[in-house]
């Protein structure tokens, strides 16, 4: 199930976690210099993206055609392209540094069911259009571990291919190992400790944007937007730091962030 890989000789380790963000033609991307200046403060061992980096609206099934009609399939991936190059722009001189892992998610899979259902246009259009280039990428729904921790998009059950319902608790129950998985809104803990004495984690954090999703509605209000770090990281269990948009805003740029968040 897992690509379980050695964390060597040192014991505990630190992660930063990206939660899905979702990038598009005319959204901000301010943050994603924030998330690289965090990468260079706080010194990871691994950095995780948990998918949908991209969010490739042109090719969703969910929304009506009215809506999307003049976006444009190369558009939507050259946004999180230059966004992928903003990323890295602060750490190109950045020293012991850190593994990187992509998750890819639901929406860049868009671009692959798109392909699958059209093969007249297969070696033109594809994956092999998204910058990701110093990552180590994971297929859509694989299982990466790194310390004792499961990393997927999300986590789903097997008789139904669906993702598993309810809150992190639940999630936690079913999936029966330490977890960390994005694709739903805000962020979501959850914890328990066996008879052994060893800790399970979960979480679900899926979003790490200044736009807002208008899909929502009136009444679904958007709540935390950040990333996450994994302090002393061993056999699934840490410290958790949380690092919201508005405190890396503050910390990096030393402004107050005038959005919705």
């Amino acid at each position: 199930m897992a690509d379980t890989r050695s964390i060597g000789k040192k014991e505990e380790i630190r992660l930063l976690i990206i939660p899905d963000t979702q990038i598009k033609p005319g959204v901000s991307t301010d943050h994603i210099t924030w998330i690289a200046q965090a990468v260079k403060a706080y010194k990871p061992d691994h950095v995780v993206m948990l998918g949908d980096w991209w969010d490739m609206s042109s090719l969703s099934t969910y929304t009506p055609k009215r809506l999307i009609e003049g976006q444009r399939i190369l558009s939507d991936i050259e946004a999180g392209n230059e966004a992928m190059r903003q990323f890295w722009k602060p750490l190109k001189r950045l020293k012991n540094r850190p593994e990187f892992h992509f998750h890819f998610g639901n929406h860049e899979n868009r671009l692959t069911r798109y392909t699958n259902d059209h093969p007249e246009i297969s070696g033109i259009l594809g994956d092999h259009l998204f910058y990701l280039d110093g990552w180590k990428t994971h297929p859509f729904l694989a299982v990466n571990e790194i310390g004792g921790i499961h990393f997927s998009h999300y986590f789903y059950n097997p008789m139904s291919g669906r993702p598993w319902a309810g809150n992190c608790h639940n999630v936690l129950r079913n999936v029966g190992l330490s977890f960390t998985q994005g694709h739903r809104q805000g962020k979501d803990l959850a914890s328990r400790t066996l008879p052994n004495g060893r800790v399970q984690r979960g979480c679900i954090a899926g979003s790490c944007y200044l736009h807002s999703e208008g899909y929502l509605g009136p009444q679904g209000k958007e709540s935390w937007h950040g990333v996450l770090i994994y302090n002393e990281v061993k056999d699934g269990n840490y410290d958790l730091l949380e690092l919201s948009l508005r405190y890396l805003c503050k910390k990096f740029t030393g402004k107050k962030l005038e959005v919705f968040l």
